[in-house]
């Protein structure tokens, strides 16, 4: 059974002649920090980029005495600075194109982004906009970043988004129905400093749900769909690939055993150690394999009940799984051996156990186990629908065939809290061939 789970051969194409190796690919800072203290080197990292620096925060984290500590010692080494900290959650456009405009007047050499997803994010578009210019809508999509953007140093204060060491960043445009995801290598941080002891205050429904969704964001790596890989330019999301999958398995176990720990307790630093460093394999990995079904369906769910990100995430995760069990049984057995869970009868058993714990640990930390709960009804599941197959560039690495009847019963099935509903009908030796076949 090992070998089977740990095999992430596919099929590959290579010019006209279609051949059977593996590959990967990490898109990564060139510098990583990780530890407790480690902030400690933020100054230093800062004077080696620049000595004008551009701080992007939220208006709370502002007023912290972890920021203004860290701020002080930036301030000792740098000629001069700007403490940028109107950042709303959900990161709307105009609130991005403000802060490039007054980063703009400034002048930045270097940008620095200090706190959770909609800080970060927009720390990035902010030096995007300073070095290339234009507005958001003309980046848009995937690959559309011509070239290099300012330096930036990525500094999170939760354990969730892995924006840090992403290529993405998502804003809300109130011309769409729907978040939008600018794509580009280019936007992955210069220098990420990842300190656990920056997360010990946040709040527990913080903790929550952005413990929840980096754990999603573990699974879903480990589940994507591997794309054919073409000449040219390779889309940001190639799918589950050799470097990705040992970062994600190894996130799925310290999440699992310390997601629960730090909701009771969050001054249990060894388990905010264990949060933070699983947030960070798992941004590692979903950055390049990407995610697919439980984010495409957030989008639009969050959109209608304005819930968090995570919240919707997190609440989807066990229901994807579960639809996912006959299509890619070795890899969800990957991911219960990683929680720790005794081996099974057989594959698709060892599946299914996976699936159920996830759900019990959705459960044990407080996530709603149904749609229901979050304000979705069944009159919007047509919405939900169309919406979630605009998602192109997720849905196109989902491990199932994502059409329009496969998201619905998804969605249906998870208004009504009955993971039952999506258990697949073929045995069980049918479902280990086709795994095998689809390998």
């Amino acid at each position: 059974m090992a070998a089977a789970h740990g095999d992430t051969r596919h099929r590959r194409r290579v010019g006209n002649a279609p051949v059977s190796a593996p590959f990967g690919i990490l898109r990564l800072p060139s510098d990583v920090r990780f530890g407790a203290g480690t902030r400690a080197d933020v100054p230093a990292l800062v004077a080696s980029l620049g000595e004008r620096v551009f701080v992007v925060t939220d208006a709370f984290l502002a007023t912290t005495p972890q920021f203004g500590e860290l701020l002080t010692t930036i301030t000792s080494g740098c000629r001069d600075i700007q403490v940028y900290s109107d950042i709303p959650a959900e990161l709307p456009i105009d609130a991005v194109h403000r802060a490039a405009d007054a980063a703009a007047n400034f002048d930045p050499t270097v940008v620095v982004g200090y706190g959770g997803g909609s800080a970060l994010d927009a720390a990035k578009l902010v030096a995007l906009l300073c070095a290339r210019g234009g507005v958001l809508p003309d980046y848009y999509g995937e690959n559309a970043v011509a070239g290099p953007v300012l330096p930036l140093i990525a500094i999170p204060t939760t354990a969730g988004t892995g924006s840090e060491v992403t290529p993405v960043a998502v804003v809300s445009d109130p011309d769409r129905e729907l978040k939008v995801g600018i794509s580009s290598p280019y936007l992955v941080p210069r220098i990420a400093v990842v300190d656990p002891e920056l997360t010990i205050a946040a709040p527990r429904g913080v903790t929550t749900y952005a413990g929840i969704d980096a754990l999603v964001h573990a699974i879903e790596s480990l589940t994507a769909r591997p794309l054919e890989r073409t000449a040219g330019v390779l889309p940001v999301f190639v799918g589950r690939n050799v470097l990705t999958d040992p970062l994600a398995l190894e996130a799925v176990t310290l999440i699992h055993r310390a997601l629960p720990r730090v909701v009771d307790d969050p001054n249990d630093i060894d388990g905010r150690i264990d949060m933070s460093r699983g947030s960070l394999l798992a941004g590692m990995a979903f950055g390049a394999a990407g995610t697919h079904l439980s984010h495409a369906i957030q989008y639009p769910i969050g959109a209608i009940t304005h819930t968090p990100h995570g919240m919707g995430t997190g609440t989807l995760l066990p229901y994807v799984m579960q639809a996912c069990v006959h299509a890619v049984p070795d890899r969800l057995a990957s991911i219960a051996d990683a929680m720790g869970i005794p081996p099974s009868v057989d594959i698709a058993s060892h599946a299914q156990a996976a699936v159920d714990e996830i759900a019990a640990l959705c459960a044990r930390v407080g996530l709603p186990v149904s749609l229901r709960e979050l304000g979705v009804v069944e009159a919007d599941i047509g919405r939900i629908v169309d919406l979630t197959l605009r998602v192109t560039r997720l849905i196109a690495i989902a491990p199932i065939p994502a059409d329009r009847s496969a998201i619905e019963q998804i969605v249906r099935a998870a208004i009504l809290g009955d993971r039952g509903m999506l258990r697949h009908p073929r045995s069980d030796k049918q479902t280990v061939d086709e795994a095998t076949v689809a390998l």
